[in-house]
């Protein structure tokens, strides 16, 4: 015979199912939810790696002259010149989600706010390489140099200077205090000092604009060669004439006292496109 429940049975049964029934409804929606969060994630991280290594293959394809022929390199710069809209693919794809009711609203905010920036991030690195693939890198030069400094690395990557000859430094380029009133404060050379008569050698082949005696430079010459302008200055005699062609280690004149001077030396200046330059960045005296 079937047991007959009392009434507080049924009423205690009754509050069993409907409570056990709360729970699935409660905790069925999480584990979904959890689940296809976790697949999806799976699924972008994997969509990333695919495209960085089809981004390497181009990337291996366009410096690889040796390996492929010209048409397949052609043909892999067309395939990285295709624009790509990421933002469009991305809300596309996340449309596609919200049709397919895979995510409840709580999950997919969840995604989106801990992984749109992160995606986005490998979206815009993706881009930078895919326009360095294509472009020529520019040299780095550093924005930190002084004109003088650029004008004297632009000298010494073009040409090699020797010293027009050897002899005590007695003053060097830049500010100074001179003893004598009529000697210049602002020093645009380096003054070598040497017995008059001691040989000058030309520091770089070139042609002479100036060979003159007049001004506080004495007798003097002006060598160019393209944008670069030597001037040896106080010398005692000349050895070459305006026009004239010289070559590197050619003697051209001689230490002498003439013009603005307090004793015999030797001023050698500098000039690029006629600023000056500290001939210690060139040379070493």
């Amino acid at each position: 015979m079937e047991r007959v429940l009392s009434t507080e049975e049924r009423i205690r049964r009754a509050e069993e199912v409907y409570r056990n029934k709360n729970n699935i409804k409660q905790e069925h929606p999480r584990h979904i939810a959890s689940k296809s969060k976790n697949r999806i994630l799976k699924k972008m991280i994997i969509q990333i790696i695919v495209c960085l290594s089809i981004y390497s293959i181009f990337y291996f394809f366009e410096h690889s002259d040796d390996l492929f022929s010209k048409d397949m390199l052609n043909k892999t710069n067309e395939i990285m010149g295709y624009d790509i809209n990421f933002d469009e693919l991305y809300n596309n794809f996340m449309n596609w989600l919200h049709s397919m009711n895979l995510f409840t609203n709580d999950v997919v905010n969840e995604v989106t706010n801990n992984t749109t920036n992160e995606i986005l991030n490998e979206i815009n690195a993706n881009e930078v390489l895919n326009e360095s693939i294509g472009g020529a890198v520019e040299e780095e030069t550093p924005t930190n140099l002084s004109q003088m400094e650029i004008d004297a690395n632009d000298i010494k990557s073009k040409y090699n200077l020797i010293k027009p000859l050897t002899g005590t430094i007695t003053s060097r380029f830049g500010h100074r205090e001179p003893t004598t009133a009529t000697v210049p404060k602002n020093h645009t050379g380096i003054d070598i000092a040497a017995n008059t008569g001691t040989v000058i050698y030309a520091a770089l082949d070139g042609v002479v604009k100036i060979a003159s005696s007049e001004g506080d430079y004495g007798n003097h010459l002006r060598i160019e060669k393209d944008d670069v302008a030597i001037y040896y200055a106080h010398c005692n005699k000349l050895y070459v004439k305006e026009g004239d062609y010289v070559t590197q280690n050619q003697p051209i004149a001689e230490v002498g006292a003439t013009g603005n001077v307090t004793g015999p030396h030797l001023h050698f200046e500098i000039r690029k496109d006629d600023r000056y330059v500290d001939p210690d960045m060139i040379l070493n005296f």
